[in-house]
């Protein structure tokens, strides 16, 4: 297993350390078009925090696929994290390296790690599983569904997790474009009911909220 996964995963690591190499702590590093693009798939996962969260905080999150800490950026200022925490998993040393060095924050961590290993209220993967470098579709699949499986068994409240839509117009080599209906069925079974899949265009993505 652990063989396979570095397999996996190595090339993807590597990606994302040429970039934060050429360009710093810079959304385009996790390739994000745009610095705009980021912002707006936060808001969209910010909407998944329960209202209470969001005006009483307390809260326990994790960030799995953190990069170099940005998610935690946007939330540092927000009700949802008074008196909470926040850790960030990253499989890229670099990647975890550049996050401590950039925030210093008491409530948040960064740990490096090829899952979560500590239980969370909300648990996000933004991005995480959109590159795979070539690595077989079917493969991957199998990886990113027990990826899922393992977060949602450190998942208190809610998961979510983004998956590039396979309608996309534009297709590029090395990313992983995701049968929506397959994964929604997979998260209602194995995961929970209260699963919600929404179309997120023009982003090119499909955002999963699975519930407790």
């Amino acid at each position: 297993m652990f063989r396979r996964l570095t397999r996996l995963l190595q090339p993807v690591a590597r990606s994302y350390e040429r970039r934060l190499a050429e360009l710093g702590p810079d959304a385009r590093a996790v390739f994000w078009k745009s610095e705009e693009h980021q912002l707006v798939r936060f808001e969209t996962l910010y909407d998944v925090f329960d209202a209470a969260d969001q005006q009483a905080g307390g809260v326990s999150i994790a960030d799995f696929g953190c990069g170099y800490g940005a998610f935690f950026e946007f939330l540092k200022d927000r009700a949802v994290l008074e008196d909470g925490r926040y850790v960030g998993y990253d499989m890229s040393r670099k990647m975890i390296d550049t996050a401590r060095g950039r925030i210093r924050d008491p409530r948040a961590r960064f740990i490096q790690q090829i899952t979560v290993n500590e239980p969370a209220d909300y648990v996000f993967a933004c991005g995480t599983f959109n590159m795979h470098m070539g690595a077989d579709d079917g493969e991957w699949t199998v990886y990113v569904k027990q990826c899922l499986s393992d977060l949602w068994a450190m998942t208190g409240r809610a998961l979510a997790f983004n998956l590039l839509r396979d309608d996309s117009g534009e297709r590029y080599p090395g990313l992983y474009y995701a049968d929506g209906r397959d994964f929604l069925d997979f998260c209602r079974r194995q995961l929970a009911p209260d699963t919600t899949m929404t179309n997120d265009a023009p982003l090119p993505d499909y955002t999963f909220v699975v519930r407790r």
